[in-house]
C-alpha cells in the first residue's frame, strides 16, 4: 500500500492534531469550520474548539483516502478516541486558499 499524499495544509492539519496553536496556523484568518452541527468562524473560535475537543476526546485521525470534488479536497480518515462509537470513519471536506485551509466541514 502506498503512502497517501496530502496537500501541505491538509497534511499539516492532521500532523498537528493535538496542538491547537499549530492547527490554527493551518487556517486562513477568516476560516470557517463545521463539526458536529456547530460552526466556528475565525482562528480564535477554531483554536478554542480544537483545544476543547482534543482534551475531551483524545482522538487520533489516520487519513486513508483523498479525492477532489467541486473545488474541495475530500479526505476520509479512521478516527479513534474517547467517544461513543469509536473507531469511526469521518469525512473532512477542505477548501484551500493561498496555501491555507479556508473552510473545513467534518461529517460522518
Amino acid at each position: 500500500m502506498s503512502a497517501l499524499t496530502l496537500p501541505e495544509p491538509i497534511a499539516a492539519y492532521f500532523a498537528a492534531e493535538h496542538n491547537p496553536e499549530a492547527l490554527a496556523r493551518c487556517f486562513t484568518a477568516q476560516a470557517v469550520m463545521k463539526d458536529v452541527g456547530h460552526t466556528y468562524r475565525g482562528i480564535n473560535a477554531i483554536k478554542t474548539f480544537m483545544a476543547e475537543a482534543s482534551a475531551k476526546y483524545s482522538a487520533t485521525s489516520v487519513p486513508f483516502a483523498i479525492e477532489r470534488e467541486d473545488g474541495f479536497q475530500l479526505v476520509r480518515a479512521n478516527v479513534t478516541g474517547n467517544f461513543p462509537g469509536s473507531p469511526i470513519v469521518l469525512s473532512y471536506r477542505f477548501r484551500l486558499e493561498r496555501g491555507l485551509i479556508a473552510s473545513l466541514e467534518i461529517t460522518l
